[in-house]
């Protein structure tokens, strides 16, 4: 059983560049990506909703 957590500890150099790959892609396009979409998708969904039932009065 050791010797299958050691290989498991393991780190080899191309799982290394994967995972560092990996997060770059996640950090730096698709989180902001995503926010982006999120907020405007939130903003189409007002502007939309104020095109058919008018704006908020008070």
């Amino acid at each position: 059983m050791s010797a299958s957590v050691s290989k498991q500890e393991e780190e080899t150099p191309s799982r290394k560049r994967d995972e560092t790959s990996a997060f770059i892609l996640l950090t730096v396009f698709l989180a902001p990506l995503l926010s982006v979409i999120i907020v405007g998708g939130y903003g189409l969904l007002v502007w939309i909703h104020h095109m058919i039932f008018g704006p908020p009065t008070s």
